[in-house]
């Protein structure tokens, strides 16, 4: 993986985009599908600009991208904030995570650069991937509404839940072995992404 195109596959796999089309989805204002196909394929050099660009969306560095020089992509320990679902909801309103939110911190290994929260699952509405009492690992760097990925949000109630995002029709979905789950319509001008769920940790 010593050339550019390479580095920009992984650093776009990395932020969960299965391919260019997936991520040009995300971002239709900036990325082209076609165009950015083409750098990946390596058939169109990545200038200067391209690489600042998807360094910007994909949170690497364009240095990189380019050269493979300060490899942003290397994961490490950091200690993670756990915070309950109601300071999660509160956060809507809020920019800054206090001592007042957090209940504790947990290590996690290797996980890319992020503005990492850790939340506990409350009830069985997404227990085909966490159980209640499980921890999820949230990205608050990561609010680009992906169809089919996990999400927290703030709803204008106060409230924070945890669903998986439909694009069509607009609905957050619960992932469930309990059919008494039911999807809820959504509107994007009542919702807050509170960050993209990357991760879950529980015990089996």
């Amino acid at each position: 993986m010593n050339e550019p195109k390479d580095r920009l596959q992984i650093a776009r796999a990395k932020s969960g985009y299965k391919s260019p089309t997936e991520a040009a989805r995300a971002f239709p204002r900036h990325i082209n599908a076609n165009t950015m196909i083409s750098h990946e394929n390596g058939n169109r050099a990545i200038s200067r600009k391209a690489a600042a660009k998807y360094a910007d969306l994909f949170g690497v560095d364009a240095g990189w991208i380019l050269y493979g020089e300060n490899d942003a992509t290397e994961s490490s320990d950091i200690d993670v904030p756990l915070l309950s679902l109601v300071s999660a909801g509160n956060l809507r309103d809020q920019s800054m995570i206090t001592a007042d939110n957090i209940i504790r911190h947990i290590k996690v290994g290797e996980l890319p650069r992020g503005d990492w929260v850790a939340l506990q699952v409350e009830g069985d509405s997404m227990d085909r991937i966490a159980p209640e009492g499980a921890i999820i690992l949230v990205d608050r760097a990561d609010d680009q509404l992906i169809d089919g990925r996990f999400y927290i949000f703030a709803l204008a109630t106060g409230e924070a839940t945890f669903k998986r995002w439909r694009r069509s029709p607009a609905r957050l979905q619960p992932y469930s072995t309990n059919p008494d789950h039911m999807s809820t319509p959504a509107s994007l001008d009542d919702l807050y992404v509170f960050g993209r769920v990357k991760r879950v940790i529980h015990d089996i």
